[in-house]
């Protein structure tokens, strides 16, 4: 019997293979990217495989999806990291707290109830990403969010993909004419 040749599959093909078995946003272990790149032939980084990131891979951030934090491999990024990626999130400011790194960005909003309405925009986006801010509404019109990844102890791509999808809501309507961030 003649054994056929083996042809490199499609980065498509191997995308497609890897959401089946581990479903569109899934990570993978060490072991499992080895073996995508042994066997299939796959020879970009771990940010070029679609769903396997711990920090962007340059893409618009408002379209990619929060990926799960109960993983081994996930590691906060580093503060050069989390500057670069900082200037894709308009309006959000790095701090650092006790060498904890977060986003934050505040706003003045219209009054305490328009503050309130802003935390029920933020919390449908957060509950569907999987992904929980610190919100915080100071006297009656002063709205605070801290993003960190708290499951890794820093910042993670996915803090820079819930602050890019808060700046996507439209939320004119909620600020006082005199916008502070």
């Amino acid at each position: 019997m003649s054994r056929m040749p083996q042809l490199p599959l499609p980065k498509v093909a191997v995308v497609s293979a890897f959401q089946n078995l581990f479903g569109a946003h899934g990570r993978s272990s060490s072991r499992v990217f080895e073996i995508l790149q042994n066997n299939v032939g796959v020879s970009a980084s771990r940010n070029s495989v679609c769903g396997f990131r711990t920090f962007c891979t340059g893409q618009d951030l408002s379209i990619k999806k929060c990926v799960p934090c109960n993983t081994k491999d996930m590691r906060p990024m580093t503060e050069e990291s989390a500057s670069d990626l900082l200037s894709k999130v308009d309006g959000w400011n790095l701090m650092s707290e006790s060498g904890l790194l977060k986003l934050k960005r505040s706003w003045k909003v219209k009054s305490f109830t328009k503050g309130l309405e802003m935390f029920k925009l933020i919390a449908e986006i957060a509950e569907a990403e999987g992904h929980h801010p610190d919100l915080h509404l100071v006297g009656w019109n002063n709205v605070t969010i801290e993003i960190w990844t708290h499951a890794v102890g820093g910042l993670t791509e996915n803090d820079f993909i819930l602050a890019a999808k808060i700046n996507a809501l439209d939320m004119q309507t909620l600020m006082r004419r005199k916008a502070t961030d």
